[in-house]
């Protein structure tokens, strides 16, 4: 399944509406911000059709899964969009992040706990709010919005360190980068350790790198860290090969395509996360070039003056 889809969920007194554009989606809150009753909402008209009184418009099949025999359904089912909610047991296991790295179907995951098993995005974490009523004043929109602001994360600030999720090509650039600065560059060796890594800093200014399309589950953690040290901000680019296609080094319309709506590229029961897709994009543009590329040791033309600026302008000059 790939592709970005509407999804508008409503009956008489409640209104839904809302995008899911990946394989995985998160929506998290407080009680009583609505997600509940969305998701009560979809299993009810899954039950029941159209005596539940609640309709249901999107290009695909949407239904929730839950129970004990989550197991057998799940295999059953193709090109849904599957609500599931934090009482489910099931989402924290392995078993359930391997079924869902092979499907086709996407989910939407009602859930205040991070789930470490599944790479989901931090831009598909979500909150629900009321958005307005409409001029009966008795049916209440409800809209998603993001819960983590990424340009908010980043604002630029002078690093004296830069802390990179991991160790092997994104590590190499951006240790280049930083020591032509002056400026300190480790790896925490995995997006499971970059709080142990800001624990153990010692310096002023740090500035996180890491995956936004799979840092989703730590997040949480860091923007609580975050709000308590204000030195420390982050840059989420979708991934290092993102940056590398977004900085025009490797040139094309079907690459600017790719870019500019990738949903409808990334088939979801074929890569895991976006990050996946785009490292696989990169190889294969790259093949058999000067550009080639391998994720595990960085091509040294990727470090020449010319490829260093243009990937640093795609940053946004970050670094700077």
């Amino acid at each position: 399944m790939k592709g970005k889809y509407h999804v508008m969920v409503q009956n008489k007194r409640l209104r839904y509406e809302f995008d899911i554009k990946r394989n995985i989606t998160i929506i998290r809150g407080d009680s009583a911000t609505g997600k509940t009753t969305l998701y009560a909402m979809i299993s009810l008209a899954a039950r029941m059709g159209e005596s539940s009184g609640v309709d249901i418009q999107c290009d695909k099949k949407c239904r929730t899964l839950e129970g004990p025999d989550w197991k057998l359904v799940l295999p059953t089912l193709h090109d849904h969009i599957i609500f599931l909610d934090e009482d489910d047991h099931f989402l924290k296991t392995t078993e359930f992040a391997g079924m869902v790295k092979t499907s086709d179907n996407y989910f939407v995951i009602i859930t205040r706990e991070d789930l470490p098993n599944l790479p989901y995005s931090v831009e598909e974490i979500y909150g629900i709010h009321a958005a307005g009523k409409y001029h009966d004043m008795k049916r209440v929109f409800n809209a998603f919005y993001h819960l983590y602001r990424v340009e908010e994360l980043s604002e630029k600030i002078s690093p004296e360190e830069v802390i990179v999720e991991d160790s092997n090509a994104g590590y190499e650039f951006f240790g280049h980068v930083c020591r032509a600065r002056r400026i300190s560059c480790v790896s925490a060796g995995g997006k499971s350790r970059l709080i142990d890594a800001l624990r153990g800093s010692e310096r002023e200014n740090v500035l996180v790198i890491a995956d936004g399309a799979s840092i989703g589950p730590e997040m949480n953690e860091l923007f609580q860290y975050m709000k308590v040290h204000s030195h420390v901000r982050c840059y989420l680019p979708e991934s290092f090969e993102w940056l590398i296609l977004r900085s025009g080094l490797i040139d094309g319309n079907e690459v600017k395509d790719i870019l500019q709506h990738p949903q409808d590229f990334i088939e979801s029961q074929e890569y895991f996360s976006w990050e996946r897709f785009f490292t696989n994009v990169l190889i294969r543009y790259t093949e058999n070039t000067y550009l080639q590329y391998t994720k595990h040791k960085l091509n040294d033309t990727y470090l020449h003056d010319r490829s260093v600026q243009m990937i640093s302008n795609a940053m946004e000059r970050v670094l700077e």
